[in-house]
């Protein structure tokens, strides 16, 4: 039987000592912050926690959720907005960055905290969308008829019920010039029982083209329970994407680049984008030099199928699109 993800949600680990002890980690051992665990709070689903390698200190699984003093440091040409989306809010909720495609920030919610998520010091409490917004936002879509893409993002917009994502697709129907309706969400990894029966009656009863960006790093992300909901949302004719960061200490090895290409193509999910690390304040510890990175993804090229090769890419505040690197 699917475990409820709403429990599991509550039952997130949210103490540090808590998570060491399932880990079997010595804490006096490991980088640890309080102070950056107030700043930006740890949040693992029991469902991810599973698959870090008890007792290593260095899994790259954990780097990528335990606060650590490094996030403390300042680093030059890093800031609380690195890639311009407090400029581009049009009203509450709802950035316009690029042509023909909006953004709602649906929610400020997430069943992870990632620490080098570049939105970890957005202002939430202010603008991300209610019900009662969801209106405005909606007649803005009616009355723009270059739109023809809605990302949902966040925050995980998955962590809306399904009652309420049923509400906005029923909502995007009634748009005729709406072509697509984008899903950017890591919920698929690190909450596979999100996927639930009825979230998939509703990608599968939509006219308009639904695409889901998962957000995987490391091939060790995937296990069984990922797989299944994948080939479920693929059953689902919804077009599945992935999108990584380049990460020190997680990801910024050929090797690593390359199994994660070959496991998300095993499991139905094409690899998007490779993204060039947002220059959020607490999260220069993962930076990786532009020349290695280049290096890296000649390298992956050199060794995969070009299909299995993401995209480099960087994203600047007031470009019109992302930037390739």
């Amino acid at each position: 039987m699917t475990r409820s993800w709403q429990i599991q949600m509550q039952n997130a680990f949210t103490d540090l000592q808590t998570l060491c002890d399932y880990l079997e980690l010595p804490i006096n051992d490991l980088n640890l912050s309080q102070n950056a665990a107030k700043q930006f709070p740890l949040r693992v689903s029991l469902a991810f926690a599973e698959r870090i390698e008890k007792g290593n200190l260095h899994d790259p699984l954990l780097r990528q959720i335990l606060p650590i003093h490094d996030e403390l440091q300042d680093y030059d040409g890093f800031s609380n907005d690195p890639v311009g989306d407090l400029n581009a809010l049009k009203q509450i909720g709802l950035l316009h960055k690029y042509h023909g495609r909006v953004l709602l920030i649906n929610t400020g919610a997430c069943a992870i905290h990632c620490r080098y998520c570049f939105r970890r010091n957005f202002p939430y409490a202010d603008l991300q969308l209610n019900k009662q917004q969801e209106n405005a936002v909606i007649q803005t879509i009616q009355n723009d008829s270059s739109i023809q893409e809605v990302i949902l993002s966040g925050g995980d917009p998955l962590i809306l019920n399904d009652d309420r994502l049923a509400r906005l697709f029923d909502e995007f129907e009634k748009i005729p010039t709406l072509k697509r309706i984008r899903i950017h969400t890591r919920l698929p990894i690190v909450l596979p029982d999100r996927i639930t029966d009825d979230l998939l009656v509703i990608f599968k009863n939509c006219s308009k083209k639904v695409i889901v960006v998962v957000h995987c790093n490391h091939a060790n992300e995937i296990d069984d329970d990922v797989a299944k909901v994948c080939q479920s949302l693929g059953l689902a004719n919804v077009t599945l994407l992935n999108q990584s960061v380049l990460l020190q200490g997680v990801n910024d090895n050929t090797a690593a680049l390359c199994n994660l290409s070959e496991k998300l193509f095993e499991v139905g999910v094409l690899p998007y984008y490779l993204h060039f690390l947002d220059k959020a304040n607490g999260t220069g510890h993962f930076q990786v030099s532009k020349k290695k990175a280049l290096a890296l993804l000649n390298e992956v090229q050199n060794r995969l199928s070009g299909y299995l090769v993401p995209k480099l890419v960087v994203e600047k505040a007031g470009e019109l699109s992302k930037q390739y690197l």
